[in-house]
């Protein structure tokens, strides 16, 4: 493999943004390179990552077009409801236990009886696998893994990135997809601000005697959410949000008392429930970058926003980032203009600067509302669920806003070519 490489575009990070922004940017005509600094086998590994991602329908519409929803057969789950429920963690005299209001959203009303699902929920070692092995097949897409990026220039004449073993990679643009502690984004001088929750997530997947039926389950409680995801095979992806001094009690946890924790926390609507794997343990924040471009750079996935993981979105926002980065480099190219000019760069940040920093208040608000146990506040916001859930029209716009249905989509959301 030569080490002196001429690309359009070329991605650091070989993350699952930087494996979907790959596939969409050669979609769209472009020739791409990825940099990754861990080796392929690494990512790919059961180990690395015990989280399962929710896919909304339209990010599915986009891996169908790109050919990931194919190597993905057997190994996603349609959601076929989302089942919203207020709590309260059993405190001195008070019992705790699920508020009797509830929102419930459904697939049928917004896609029809049969149609498309809210979702898929996958984990992240078969997207990973799958895109990987997407992206091999790709004859415009050059990978470099394991290599890390040790220079960068940028100027009015294009982008050239130094590799440690000497290559280098030369292009009119760079995608920074290299994560929220983004080497990229500090290397171009675009702040981020943000701010760690005292939270903390302990992820696992758990075996479950009755069939979940497609029912992704929201149990809001004081100290933070409490996810239950379908997965295939009558298994839940648990996303079990914490105080970090509890969530690090629970990591500490042997098999047998885990399990008991887990039962307790369930109750009896899945019958008997077991770990099935290992544990993990993640510190929650959210992060938004004051600009999505610089000088032949674009920010796509958490190295331009990192947020909370109430809604399942931050990966979601990920995906419609290089869906729209696509489109606009695909036109920008078929105008006969430089890709890597900050006019059609400046066009991107505008179409999903809005919609994350959106996202991004609205998703720390919830998990602020649905955290505090104050009376008139628990009373106030479990109305609103009820009320929520007898208007039609307004479920059906939560409904799609979570399911990126609203507003400008890219093409490859719509399940066209870019």
């Amino acid at each position: 493999m030569t080490k002196q490489l001429e690309c359009d575009a070329a991605i650091v990070g070989g993350g699952m943004a930087g494996l979907a922004t790959a596939l969409s940017l050669e979609a769209a005509g472009l020739s791409v390179a990825i940099v990754d600094a861990l080796p392929v086998e690494v990512r790919g590994d059961e180990a690395f990552d015990g989280r399962a991602s929710a896919i909304a329908y339209t990010s599915w519409r986009m891996f169908t077009v790109l050919g990931v929803a194919d190597r993905l057969e057997g190994e996603a789950q349609r959601i076929e409801q989302i089942l919203v429920t207020d709590g309260r963690a059993p405190d001195g005299l008070r019992p705790g236990g699920p508020s009797p209001l509830f929102l419930r959203f459904d697939h049928a009303e917004i896609n029809g009886e049969g149609g498309e699902p809210l979702g898929y929920m996958v984990e992240n070692r078969h997207l990973r696998r799958a895109m990987t092995e997407t992206l091999q097949a790709r004859g415009n897409i050059t990978a470099r893994a394991p290599a890390k990026v040790v220079d960068v220039a940028r100027d009015a004449n294009g982008a050239v990135i130094t590799l440690d073993d000497g290559g280098t990679i030369s292009a009119p643009l760079i995608v920074a997809a290299d994560g929220r502690n983004s080497f990229m984004r500090k290397r171009a001088g675009i702040r981020a601000h943000g701010w760690n929750y005292n939270q903390s997530a302990v992820v696992a997947t758990a075996e479950i005697e009755r069939g979940h039926d497609g029912v992704a389950h929201e149990y809001f409680l004081p100290a933070g959410p409490f996810a239950m995801l379908p997965l295939t095979g009558d298994r839940f992806s648990l996303v079990w949000t914490e105080k970090p001094r509890a969530a690090k009690a629970l990591m500490a946890l042997g098999e047998p008392q885990f399990t008991e924790e887990m039962q307790r926390r369930f109750g009896d609507f899945a019958g008997k429930v077991k770990p099935a794997g290992p544990r993990w343990s993640y510190p929650l924040g959210v992060q938004v970058a004051e600009e999505y471009c610089a000088e032949r750079l674009a920010l796509v996935g958490d190295s331009a926003h990192a947020i909370h993981p109430i809604a399942g979105q931050g990966f979601n926002m990920g995906l419609r980032d290089a869906a729209a980065l696509a489109d606009v480099l695909g036109e920008a190219r078929r105008a006969g203009l430089d890709i890597g000019d900050l006019t059609p760069l400046r066009r991107y940040e505008r179409w999903r600067k809005f919609d994350n920093v959106t996202l991004s208040v609205a998703t720390d608000g919830f998990n602020r509302l649905f955290g505090n146990d104050i009376g008139p506040v628990r009373k106030i916001r479990d109305m609103g669920m009820a009320l929520t859930g007898k208007i039609g029209p307004a479920r059906r716009f939560f409904a799609r806003h979570a399911g990126g249905d609203t507003g400008e989509r890219p093409r490859l959301m719509q399940g066209l070519t870019p």
